[in-house]
């Protein structure tokens, strides 16, 4: 069920799409769904939590074979290109479709933006303690992170550029580490 919410969500959106026709896509009943999900709301926010999650999990497991902090970060940014680049409808449901399906969805998609941003900075905050980067505001950096992916995954789901996702990875990656690099440092001018 969660699979076909999945992928009618994504092509037609919150507002457009019906319980019908979720229904029509898993092979069950309109009963069926509503049996395990007392509401369209309902199963979209189940669907926004379940793929949270496994985004997040792939992200933590990536991060897990890094021991140096920037690379957990680095490990992050990755995975995160390459989970999106091999599930564009999840992207779509995530970053797109999501934003517009109402108050109380926006604030359970903020709290998955947030977790995501909070991996960050904790790679960051350990960066500090270690000495690679300078004092700076963490948690601002790491939902900075989380906006230039947003950003460069977005672009790519409206216009196809760059082409490949993935490619994008070395320059959004030295961009943000020269972002935290060189944080701390005064810019004269």
């Amino acid at each position: 069920m969660l699979d076909a919410a999945l992928q009618v969500f994504a092509e037609r959106g919150y507002n457009e799409t019906a319980v019908d026709e979720i229904a029509r896509v898993s092979d069950t009943s309109k009963g069926g769904l509503y049996f395990h999900f007392p509401s369209k709301q309902a199963l979209f926010l189940a669907l926004l939590d379940e793929a949270g999650d496994a985004l997040l999990r792939r992200i933590e497991a990536a991060m897990t074979a890094e021991s140096d902090p920037l690379a957990r970060g680095e490990a992050a940014l990755r995975e995160v290109l390459h989970a999106f680049a091999g599930h564009r409808l999840l992207a779509r449901f995530l970053l797109v479709e999501a934003l517009g399906a109402g108050p109380e969805i926006g604030v359970r998609l903020n709290e998955v933006h947030a977790r995501f941003a909070d991996l960050i900075a904790g790679c960051l905050d350990e960066a500090v303690r270690e000495g690679q980067i300078p004092p700076g505001d963490t948690q601002l950096a790491g939902h900075a992170w989380f906006g230039a992916v947003n950003q460069i995954v977005l672009r790519w789901l409206l216009t196809d550029e760059p082409r490949n996702l993935e490619d994008a990875y070395p320059s959004l990656r030295s961009l943000l580490l020269f972002g935290v690099k060189g944080a701390g440092r005064e810019n004269p001018r």
